[in-house]
């Protein structure tokens, strides 16, 4: 494996596995998010400031063949807006026009292949496919955490073409490096914080951070499986009853290795899944029958607020409530801001996981914390210790 910081890119073509599955508007296909495009521009840049040109690949959507809604051109010019410069496009990943096209790339140039999933092969990891992508590039780089955990053509297979020339990009590696640092540091307390509709999504995760964390903040729909697990009055709140001995499990995992593991006290409850609907504050063990939690209460925030802000290590994935609806965000927020505080005084934060990262981002405080994944089922698997098939394709 290569490496990006010392390696020579002058006169060479690199292949580059970016993750641009960006949000577009469904009336003029405009970029209405364009975090993932700015994410990889410091890699792009460096090859072409070093003397390189650059061919980009990425996947849009899912599409089934061909779809126009799922072109990459749509994408083009904020994707030329981000790199501040032209960026050229060929509407086929792998026939003549586009080898021809990437070919004649000079220093300095940007080449945009059309989505690499228009192709069933993609998928498939099909050898062949992946072989027709390696003869774009001289090098290839890795730079799609997104799609790391997928055995794909773009992002696995390709890979064994370039056996001496192949190495990640600053994205992934910088991916890599958050996740290992919150997993394999010596500094004491980590706390992690785990929300989220779901205890099911999220087992193999909790049950790695058993082994690691001091403090274990759990929130969410998932909170009220392990409160009706310990007795709780759970109401109509989101349960999965086929969880609950999982739930009673981790509980006494947890006290037998003498984690903190933190269950909110109290709750806002809901009448019915709407910000309108009518609402109270009980007690966590309480709910009325007819009523669902939609929020951590008060009580809840001020003591997970205490846990965070006294932690050296933090990792956030999954929100305290139902925070795309107004009144039922205030629990995430404060989250997100006993985050931003603890950031403050030295500790790390480490974001992942859809939701997490759209709160944040839409709380405004991305650039507060240590670092916001762009990968979230990648983050999660990675973090429960599954060797990623794009990773391992450049580390062999």
């Amino acid at each position: 494996m290569a490496d990006i910081h010392s390696y020579d890119f002058a006169g060479k073509r690199a292949l580059i596995r970016v993750d641009f599955n960006v949000p577009l508007n469904k009336e003029t296909f405009e970029v209405t998010d364009d975090t993932r495009i700015r994410a990889a521009a410091p890699t792009i840049k460096h090859i072409l400031n070093t003397g390189g040109s650059v061919v980009l690949m990425s996947h849009l959507g899912r599409p089934d063949g061909v779809e126009e809604k799922y072109s990459l051109k749509h994408i083009v010019s904020q994707v030329a807006k981000v790199l501040e410069v032209p960026v050229k496009f060929v509407n086929d990943c792998i026939n003549e026009d586009a080898q021809a096209a990437s070919k004649s790339l000079a220093t300095g140039e940007v080449l945009l292949l059309e989505n690499v999933r228009f192709y069933k092969q993609e998928t498939a990891g099909t050898e062949a496919f992946a072989e027709a992508l390696s003869k774009h590039g001289d090098v290839y780089v890795n730079d799609a955490f997104g799609t790391a955990h997928r055995a794909h053509a773009s992002t696995t297979v390709v890979a064994k073409f370039f056996p001496n020339d192949k190495m990640f990009g600053y994205l992934l590696e910088g991916e890599i490096k958050a996740v290992d640092k919150v997993l394999n540091s010596d500094e004491k307390p980590l706390t992690a914080i785990v929300g989220g509709a779901k205890v099911s999504s999220k087992i193999t995760i909790i049950d790695r951070l058993l082994n690691k964390v001091d403090n274990l903040i759990v929130g969410g729909g998932m909170a009220y499986t392990f409160i009706k697990a310990k007795g709780g009055h759970v109401g109509n709140s989101l349960v999965e009853d086929d969880y609950l001995a999982i739930a009673k499990n981790i509980l006494l995992k947890a006290e037998a290795k003498r984690i903190n593991l933190y269950l909110p006290v109290d709750t806002i409850v809901a009448d019915k899944f709407d910000n309108n609907a009518a609402q109270k504050l009980v007690n966590i063990n309480e709910i009325p029958d007819g009523w669902m939690g939609l929020d951590v209460g008060p009580e809840s925030s001020k003591e997970i607020r205490d846990i965070i802000v006294h932690s050296k290590l933090i990792l956030w994935n999954g929100p305290m409530g139902v925070f795309e609806m107004e009144n039922f965000q205030k629990g995430t927020i404060e989250v997100a801001n006993a985050v931003v505080e603890a950031t403050k005084n030295g500790a790390f934060s480490l974001i992942g996981g859809g939701d997490s990262v759209a709160a944040i981002n839409k709380f405004g405080l991305a650039d507060q914390v240590s670092y916001v994944s762009t990968g979230g089922g990648a983050m999660l698997e990675y973090l429960e210790g599954i060797e990623l098939p794009g990773i391992k394709a450049i580390n062999e």
